[in-house]
């Protein structure tokens, strides 16, 4: 049915044969172009999105215009507004495509009721969360210590082969650095290795 997703969690998840048709039979396949908003700001979040191929972003504008990108979600990943979803609020972020994708998303209402009839799932799920605010704290102690060459480092070793698919200014954005900053940390690496 989609095979990039049942082969990602057949490897992450003890799901038996009908759970996993279950999981699919309930997802719902988008192709996305370059540039396409999963989520606007000031909508509510209203699906968990599995990223079979491309990559999306999730970032916020500050009024004078300037975009503060929060993650990078690559294959194999999820992209979700937890706020927004979990409270049913408005968002305050923008999910999109930095390259033509592949989602699968499953609405709230359904992807609650797989949790509630799939143990496995439940405690995968539970383990992505963990796994992620794990990451986030990381991410928040790193850019109130790190120095922008660590921090470039960081980016490296958590998403390789990423560089080269994301616009430069991007990654600066995502490092809180600017694009500049970002090409004389990448000069100064190229002449160190």
């Amino acid at each position: 049915m989609f095979p990039e997703f049942e082969s990602y969690l057949r490897s992450q998840t003890t799901v038996t044969r009908e759970e996993l048709q279950l999981i699919c039979s309930k997802a719902v396949e988008r192709k996305l172009r370059r540039k396409e908003a999963i989520l606007q700001e000031g909508e509510i979040c209203r699906y968990k999105t599995f990223i079979s191929s491309g990559i999306l972003r999730t970032y916020r504008t500050r009024e004078e215009g300037s975009e503060h990108i929060l993650q990078f979600m690559p294959e194999d990943t999820w992209a979700v507004d937890p706020e927004s979803y979990n409270e049913e609020v408005r968002s305050n972020y923008f999910i999109d495509a930095l390259e033509d994708s592949k989602i699968l998303q499953w609405a709230k209402a359904d992807f609650v009721a797989l949790l509630n009839n799939i143990p496995a799932f439940k405690n995968f799920s539970e383990k992505i969360i963990s796994a992620n605010i794990y990451l986030n704290r990381q991410r928040v102690f790193s850019s109130i210590s790190s120095t922008a060459e660590e921090k470039y480092d960081e980016f490296i070793q958590s998403y390789p082969g990423l560089f080269a698919r994301v616009p430069l200014h991007m990654v600066a954005s995502y490092l809180g650095v600017t694009r500049e900053t970002l090409s004389r940390i990448r000069h100064a690496q190229t002449k160190r290795d």
